[in-house]
């Protein structure tokens, strides 16, 4: 898949990343290079200042910190850098609240935390009423920032799932947001085999399947004729739900990074290149990703009877996959 995001657009979300992780020396460069692509002071300000909801007052502020100080070199050096504009005062009886609201029932359906109330109302009335108002950054802006910068963390794949659909909500296409994933890739910021790390094709988001799988997995059909072989790819923490094969084998071939298979009742097994299962029918189980890696596997049916079928059952569940290394 091509890359689609704009040079711009790619320096923003590499800023963010590294402001997740907090490797100033490298976010350094990576302001600069922004700046000399067209990015404003003010478009890297309110991103670096924006992302403390999501990474943390020393996270941003030392980010912020670091802005100030290429700022500081460029203006030595007798760089131009572009200003932009400041956001726009709020309306004078503009309800943080009711707005914030609004813009979080929009991105992720509606969401009433009665568990801790007063968390509930910070998240709508500050971050999507008061941050997410500002109008020097727009919410697609702000969704690619947020997903960038997730992407950059451990421990977090329920709230970056979440912003991907969120950033599409917001007006960013399916390309757009895999694009965010590929720039990150490419800029060996986070696990990735597209920057010419695997042979193994890609292909398409599994749209028909999506909604058994935690995560993004992606299918390319090996074969041309039906029932061939085909290349599943899950990106790092993407697995399917437990589920049983009817009347057939499955067989799955490990061709790139690592990943699990988990039979029910017995001991996980790591898959790697070159690790071979043949999944007897009517056996509950589910394979994935490691956390830390994407992974990909061939897989087949063989032994296919009358009625074959496939049962989709329960997810796999964060505490659950979660106790895998």
């Amino acid at each position: 898949m091509k890359n689609v995001l704009t040079v711009q657009q790619q320096d923003m979300a590499i800023i963010a990343c590294l402001e997740a992780k907090g490797d100033l020396a490298k976010l350094s460069k990576a302001i600069d290079k922004g700046l000399d692509d067209g990015l404003t002071v003010s478009q890297v300000k309110e991103a670096l200042s924006q992302l403390y909801a999501y990474t943390g007052f020393p996270r941003s502020l030392n980010a912020l910190g670091t802005l100030q100080k290429v700022l500081d070199e460029r203006k030595a050096a007798g760089k131009k850098t572009a200003e932009g504009k400041d956001a726009s005062p709020l309306p004078k009886n503009y309800n943080s609240l009711k707005a914030g609201t609004e813009v979080q029932t929009k991105l992720f359906g509606k969401v009433n935390n009665t568990f801790v109330p007063a968390t509930d109302y910070y998240l709508k009335a500050h971050l999507f009423g008061d941050i997410f108002a500002r109008d020097n950054l727009t919410m697609p802006e702000r969704e690619l920032v947020t997903v960038a910068a997730l992407s950059g963390m451990d421990g977090v794949h329920p709230q970056l799932a979440a912003h991907k659909a969120g950033a599409k909500k917001a007006g960013l296409t399916d390309q757009q947001v895999e694009s965010i994933t590929m720039t990150l890739q490419d800029a060996k910021l986070i696990p990735g085999m597209y920057g010419g790390d695997s042979p193994w094709p890609r292909g398409v988001p599994n749209v028909n399947y999506a909604k058994y799988f935690i995560g993004n997995s992606y299918v390319a059909p090996m074969s041309a004729e039906n029932g061939g072989p085909t290349n599943v790819t899950f990106e790092p923490g993407c697995r399917n739900n437990w589920h049983v094969h009817h009347n057939q084998v499955q067989v799955l071939i490990a061709v790139s990074g690592r990943g699990w298979y988990v039979e029910e009742g017995k001991e996980p097994l790591e898959m790697t290149p070159g690790t071979v299962v043949a999944i007897p029918e009517g056996k509950k189980h589910w394979h994935g990703a490691a956390k830390d890696s994407w992974f990909q596997h061939l897989t087949y049916h063989t032994h296919v009877g009358e009625n074959a079928s496939n049962e989709w059952l329960e997810p796999v569940v964060d505490e659950v996959y979660n106790k895998l290394p």
